[in-house]
């Protein structure tokens, strides 16, 4: 006789699946200990691209002017629009597989979903000038936020979509020259990320525009992660290693250089220019999560910012590195913000494996600050020179002392 709950658990067990169910997953919804820490960072304030944050009541607005690009779109496509829709059915069921989450929407929902939202960015990222009486060129901040919410990890649609729709409707003008692919026109967009001048990549390697973010910030030499489970421990602070003598300084940008590029030689931390502003913090949550998700061994970003984050403890920290002029801060409200940024950033994110040349620098930056010579320089720093009044006394004794010691020196030599 057959035991009804062994029956009902075959029965359940058979419609199980895994977590992320196919290798072509890349977009994920952001882990709750995570989200927790900053709802905002992850959520799109006014537009929504693909099927996650679809129906939101927050994003209805939005929904028109999508429709309105849309159209405008079609009217300047080379193919029909019962052409760009078969490509897009067609391309349903890859499309649904990119996503962790189960999608609850039919087949012919996902397709008006995802032609729509593409459409919508690829006439936005043509220029807008396209679009007659357009209210989004016209309205900065609006562009501004439509461009942040472009970059947030729940908030895509995979990359290739956009080119076999873009390639489609535009043939010809490809062939002849008078349009760029749509990896260029992408990577214009985005040019203010693009610091080193990386070259678009070839051959489909872009998963999404998180995607793309993330490796206009890469090395321009993709170097391997330390695969030891070492933790990032520099041992002191910006401010206690510059007691200890460490001067800090710009590292200047030049081939093979990029901004996640740091140097410690000779006493001298050089650290590549970088400028914080108010969605600094969406940027780097959005990328490091997709490390977390995607890229659990090569984990650049969030590497870089662990590394910041221990090195800028407090606002004095912060100072250090703003005066050197490693930091510029456009942040509303006072500098000593970026201190809290990189803290409240690096929260909860925990990697397994350390970029080897971060674990090298934080050795090197520990057995210089324990050098007998820099550790009684940094504690005369801290116990003499720490404020005006202190140093003020502190170098009135020396002279004292010094005058002191003349002075003997010349009794006796009068005896």
């Amino acid at each position: 006789m057959e035991n009804d709950v062994a029956i009902e658990l075959e029965a359940m067990l058979e419609k199980a699946q895994p977590l992320f169910t196919t290798k072509s997953c890349c977009i994920y919804k952001v882990p709750h200990q995570i989200r927790q820490s900053s709802e905002d960072a992850y959520t799109p304030v006014l537009v929504s691209i693909g099927p996650l944050h679809h129906g939101n009541s927050r994003l209805v607005t939005m929904e028109g002017h999508e429709q309105f690009y849309c159209q405008h779109f079609i009217q300047r496509s080379e193919a029909s629009l019962t052409d760009l829709v078969n490509c897009v059915q067609q391309l349903e069921p890859q499309i649904r597989a990119c996503y962790s989450e189960k999608i609850d929407l039919t087949v012919d929902e996902l397709v008006k979903v995802i032609f729509i939202d593409c459409c919508f960015v690829i006439e936005l990222f043509l220029g807008g000038q396209w679009v007659i009486n357009d209210v989004i060129p016209s309205k900065s901040w609006m562009i501004t936020r439509v461009m942040q919410d472009l970059i947030l990890l729940e908030n895509q649609v995979r990359f290739f979509v956009f080119e076999k729709i873009y390639n489609l409707a535009f043939a010809s003008r490809l062939n002849g020259g008078e349009f760029r692919s749509f990896m260029w026109v992408a990577v214009g967009r985005f040019s203010n990320h693009n610091k080193q001048g990386v070259l678009p990549p070839a051959g489909g390697s872009i998963a999404h525009f998180t995607d793309l973010l993330r490796y206009l910030y890469l090395p321009p030499s993709h170097r391997i992660p330390s695969k030891n489970p070492v933790p990032l421990v520099i041992g002191h602070s910006a401010s206690e290693l510059v007691e200890a003598g460490v001067k800090f300084t710009v590292n200047k940008p030049w081939h093979g250089i990029g901004i996640l590029d740091l140097e410690f030689e000779h006493g001298i931390l050089k650290i590549p220019h970088i400028v914080v502003h108010d969605s600094t913090e969406v940027l780097l949550r959005n990328i490091m999560t997709l490390e977390l998700c995607h890229y659990p061994n090569d984990h650049y970003i969030a590497d870089y910012v662990s590394f910041l984050t221990r090195l800028v403890n407090r606002d004095k920290d912060a100072d250090v590195l703003i005066k050197a002029g490693i930091i510029r801060s456009t942040i509303s409200g006072n500098d000593t913000s970026v201190a809290k940024l990189f803290k409240d950033v690096d929260k909860n994110f925990t990697m397994s494996n350390i970029n080897a040349n971060y674990l090298k620098i934080c050795d090197d930056l520990k057995t210089y600050y324990k050098h007998p010579c820099h550790t009684k320089m940094a504690t005369l720093r801290r116990d003499y020179f720490t404020t005006p009044c202190k140093t003020a006394a502190s170098i009135a004794g020396i002279v004292l002392l010094l005058l002191t010691f003349v002075q003997t020196i010349c009794s006796i030599l009068q005896v």
